[in-house]
Order: C-alpha cells, then sequence, then structure tokens
C-alpha cells in the first residue's frame, strides 16, 4: 500500500488566512462603518433631512410673505388687523366677544 502525502503546513496556514480575511472584509463590506447598513442609514436620514428641509423652506417662504405684507412698502390693513386682535387682544367697539 502507498501512503498519501500530506499537504503542506503552509499550504494549510496559507489557505487557513486567506479563508478568514476573506471572511473580515466581507463582514467589514456589510457592518462596518462604510458598510452597506451604514449606507442605508445615511440614505433614510438625508431623505429625512431632505423633507425637513422642504418644510422649513416653505415655512420660510411663509413668514417671508407676512413680513413683506407688513411692511412699510406694503402694508396689508387685514393682516395688520388680524395681528394686533390676536396679540394686544383689541377689538372693535362694535363687536361681540363671545367665550
Amino acid at each position: 500500500m502507498r501512503k498519501r502525502p500530506q499537504p503542506a503546513f503552509g499550504v494549510i496556514a496559507f489557505f487557513a488566512t486567506a479563508f478568514g480575511l476573506g471572511l473580515y472584509f466581507a463582514f467589514a463590506a456589510v457592518q462596518g462603518d462604510y458598510g452597506l447598513f451604514r449606507r442605508a442609514e445615511v440614505e433614510l436620514e438625508a431623505a429625512r433631512l431632505t423633507s425637513e428641509l422642504a418644510a422649513l423652506e416653505t415655512e420660510i417662504a411663509r413668514y417671508e410673505n407676512l413680513t413683506r405684507r407688513l411692511s412699510d412698502d406694503h402694508l396689508d390693513l387685514d393682516l395688520l388687523d388680524e395681528r394686533a386682535r390676536d396679540v394686544l387682544g383689541l377689538m372693535r367697539a362694535d363687536e361681540i366677544v363671545i367665550r
């Protein structure tokens, strides 16, 4: 009977190291700081911040409109009356207030 030659220890160590490094890099590509899961989190946060930015831009446009309507160049008397009633609690003499 003939004995089969055993593989050298160096070859086994090389493939074990290569396999271990492959697993490590695959894990890092999925779970790491720059991995797939982190990228998905960043994309979701970017979408949330984009929608928040759109809401804030709408609110800014509304306030710019109100400010322009109360400026010296373009005074909106209805808006001025509304703000005086709301902030100062003013009312006309011919009005009845129901609470």
